[in-house]
């Protein structure tokens, strides 16, 4: 298993590269960068992600006209960003120089990368201070909702699917069933809103807080009023996110345990006396946590990086989905290749911890004697 580990390790690397050098080239026929973004600013006009003029080569994000060297004049300018008329050609190389669009981008894209090396991201555009601070004032958010829905979800969901196999066809396993159906038919967003109306609004009951993950006054509550402070700012957004994520594992649990029960090694292991309890946790589980196990990475990413976004704009909760999401729009380009460094890397790390969790529930999976 060590040098199965080591070659997923290494290979993270290459993967990595990969990712950040497609994205770099996309990024490249982006139009509305940040220079066009400063210029819009200046001018007094409105650039969008779509907007651009001449049809030249896109985005700020690096390409340069050769036509605009030529002459040194500013009308050759204009057809490289827009609403830059009238500015003087000097003053747009120094915005470049800002961004650090005055280089090749290949030696830009090398100079990010030996920097995400040494996890250095540089500074934001548009925030003036160090994308690696502003992921750590975002993180404990997005730990918060990741951490507590995938505890939530898995807790409740596994119990509740091994229960439901065990009484398959029963009341309880139609009424749950049902009740867990509705819930994933559900939007979180609109259950959210639902939530904020009924328990947070004066409309009706005013028992949660609107916003935040805790209250102004945090810093001057003792540790025991801290944690009832932080529970009570994360109930609504957790119910929000967490009834919508019952249904896949539960009914996924559910599945895999009836089609393990059916199998000739529960018969003879129930054949030979033992309890039911015995078959079901020392036979049963085993094998059928496997599959609940492969789907573990996907389900933690999009908690963290995806499913929690609108969740964060409607409990007004600043975490790494708002973060990364402004960034995009706004073209905050460190912002926005940090993220995918980040995210990428923890997609890769969870799905190797995932293969190692495999071979923890099942050492007959050898995982050493295949290739990557």
């Amino acid at each position: 298993m060590t040098a199965y580990i080591i070659r997923r390790l290494l290979l993270i690397i290459p993967t990595l590269l990969g990712i950040l050098a497609l994205t770099f080239i996309i990024i490249q026929f982006a139009p509305g960068g940040p220079v066009e973004q400063v210029i819009a600013q200046l001018t007094g006009t409105d650039v969008d992600a779509t907007s651009r003029i001449g049809g030249g080569q896109g985005g700020d994000f690096g390409t340069t006209n050769p036509n605009s060297q030529a002459g040194g004049n500013g009308g050759q300018i204009t057809s490289k960003y827009r609403g830059a008329q009238g500015l003087d050609p000097e003053f747009i190389k120094e915005i470049e120089k800002q961004f650090g669009f005055d280089k090749p981008p290949l030696e830009r894209f090398m100079l990010m990368v030996w920097n995400f090396l040494r996890f250095d991201f540089g500074d934001s555009y548009f925030q003036d201070r160090a994308v690696i601070d502003l992921i750590i004032e975002k993180l404990p958010v997005s730990i918060s909702l990741g951490l507590w829905v995938t505890l939530l979800s898995y807790g409740i969901s596994i119990p509740l699917g091994i229960r439901k196999a065990v009484s398959d066809g029963s009341n309880f396993d139609l009424w749950t069933s049902g009740v867990i159906i509705i819930g994933y038919a559900i939007p979180g967003f609109l259950l959210g809103v639902m939530l904020i109306v009924l328990f947070a609004s004066d409309n009706f009951m005013n028992i949660f807080p609107l916003r935040g993950l805790v209250s102004e006054n945090f810093d001057e509550l003792s540790w025991w009023e801290k944690i009832l402070d932080y529970f009570w700012h994360m109930t609504l957004p957790l119910i929000a996110m967490s009834v919508s994520a019952f249904a896949t594992t539960t009914f996924l649990t559910k599945n895999s345990f009836l089609d393990e029960i059916k199998k000739q090694y529960v018969i003879t292991a129930r054949a030979k006396g033992l309890s039911e309890r015995s078959v079901l946790y020392g036979h049963v589980f085993r094998n059928a946590m496997l599959i609940i196990i492969a789907g573990f990475p996907a389900a933690v990413l999009s908690v963290f990086f995806t499913g929690s976004i609108l969740i964060e704009t409607i409990f007004s909760l600043d975490g790494l989905g708002q973060l990364s999401f402004r960034a995009i729009f706004q073209r905050d380009y460190p912002i926005v290749f940090a993220s995918l460094f980040i995210f990428s890397l923890l997609g890769l790390v969870v799905n190797l911890i995932s293969d190692i969790t495999y071979s923890i529930v099942d050492p007959r999976i050898d995982f050493e004697s295949r290739e990557v």
